[in-house]
């Protein structure tokens, strides 16, 4: 362990390392983005448990390594290598980055999109068309909603651009992958951009994983816009090795009469926390997020999703589940606010969660603040073991104790991956969830 005396000014020494490296210093808009995103990280520091977003996650996993800024990569991989951790076997085109870097060679050819894309890596769009980035960057994220998203915006380099124009439907999902590889203690912090102009249509899935067991720390931000009439399916997968730690933001900006979609599963890291953030603010705005997290052995899954209705007639539905192995730890904190203006609003929120174990441990908050009069909403929560029912079912059919409560796990997580139109997502979101589970005691029971 290396442990950082000061982490706030560890990360202040690696953000003016960097800041000389970083694209676009000639644009004065994005240098503003940066500095305020430092000026607020050095401001507020870290959270700490006495902020009720962060009571029940703290921070020492993160803060104990002494991280270091990300490297290139050296890389010896073929496009061919990659096949196993492909999500959508028939995507439309595909974006690789390796420790936070674009490999344009492992990637589809930029000019090989459809016409009306415009998809590539943010570090080579701020050097080559900064102007077509200047009216969306910054445009979601709001810095001030953590340390993290602020020292993301401090450290803007390198991420996923993608925007498609008006009234283009894409057939075939578009995949972003992330890997992590070789260099030990890694921090990597990428962005990414996503741009659907009005009546767009299109299925994007970001993927983070890992290539070996080295330590790393990913701090990932996704500023997502919707225009009017437009539709985003956003698939996400967090399966990084044991030993990473997982941040990512996601911020939603809708137009009127949209539709955003999202499927979360994460599955990966001995730290992660996922947040999603919308403020829906068009009416007729329509936001769905299915969710899936799993934890194992001293691990922890955090989710936190804030949707804010501030304007009538818009919907708004979230449903996440839980499955907790031995002495892991889960947190869901997930809160719909509807506005004072915000009549005809139809929200719901809904948290499951299964615990294998005596030992694993959930802290599930999911809030409803209503300041209308007129609306449609509910939220709830279940804490709970395996049906012992359904066990009795399954072994009374000769099914072992290990194989049956694998199956009712599988079960309980399929209502998630079915939400997922991509073809042959489930699938293969269901194996490793397999892998997973087979690698607890529990379900390696001894079943003589």
């Amino acid at each position: 362990m290396n442990a950082v005396m000061d982490p706030v000014e560890h990360y202040r020494a690696l953000v003016d390392a960097a800041t000389p490296l970083l694209p676009g210093a000639h644009l004065a808009w994005l240098v503003e983005q940066r500095e305020r995103g430092l000026e607020h990280f050095l401001a507020n520091g870290f959270p700490t448990r006495k902020q009720e977003a962060w009571r029940y996650t703290g921070l020492e996993r993160v803060l104990e390594e002494a991280w270091l800024p990300q490297a290139e990569a050296v890389v010896n991989l073929a496009a061919d290598d990659l096949s196993r951790l492909w999500l959508a076997p028939k995507a439309g085109a595909r974006l690789v980055f390796v420790n936070g870097r674009w490999m344009p060679a492992l990637s589809t050819p930029v000019d090989a999109v459809p016409a009306g894309v415009q998809l590539g890596g943010l570090r080579e769009a701020l050097e080559e068309e900064p102007d077509q980035l200047s009216a969306w960057l910054g445009g979601a994220a709001h810095i001030e909603a953590s340390a993290f998203t602020a020292l993301n915006s401090a450290l803007l380099d390198d991420g996923a651009w993608l925007q498609i124009a008006a009234d283009r439907r894409l057939p075939a999902p578009i995949e972003i992958l992330y890997l992590s590889l070789g260099q030990d203690r890694a921090a990597i912090h990428p962005r990414n951009l996503l741009v659907l102009e009005e009546g767009a249509q299109a299925t994007v899935i970001e993927h983070y994983a890992s290539l070996d067991e080295a330590p790393s720390f990913t701090n990932a931000v996704t500023e997502v816009m919707v225009g009017d009439g437009a539709r985003l399916e956003h698939t996400r997968l967090q399966d990084e090795s044991p030993s990473a730690r997982h941040m990512s933001s996601v911020f939603v900006r809708q137009a009127g009469d949209s539709a955003y979609h999202a499927t979360h599963v994460s599955l990966g890291g001995v730290w992660s926390r996922s947040e999603y953030h919308n403020r829906l603010q068009c009416e007729r705005a329509n936001c769905e997020i299915d969710g899936l997290y799993v934890s194992g052995e001293r691990r922890l899954a955090d989710v936190h999703v804030a949707i804010e209705h501030a304007v009538p007639a818009c919907s708004s539905r979230q449903r996440f589940k839980g499955i907790v192995l031995g002495s892991g730890r889960a947190v869901f904190d997930g809160l719909i606010r509807v506005q004072p203006d915000a009549q005809k609003t139809d929200a719901h929120l809904s948290n499951d969660n299964l615990l294998l174990s005596r030992d694993a441990e959930v802290d599930t908050k999911p809030q409803l603040e209503i300041y209308a009069d007129d609306v449609k909403c509910s939220h709830g929560t279940t804490v709970g073991q395996l049906d012992p029912a359904q066990l009795f079912y399954l072994r009374s059919r000769g099914i072992g104790l290990g194989e049956a409560r694998r199956m009712l796990c599988l079960g309980f997580a399929t209502e998630v991956l079915d939400g997922c139109s991509v073809e042959g997502f489930a699938d293969r979101v269901g194996e490793r969830l397999r892998q997973h589970l087979e690698a607890s005691p529990l379900i390696r029971v001894n079943e003589e």
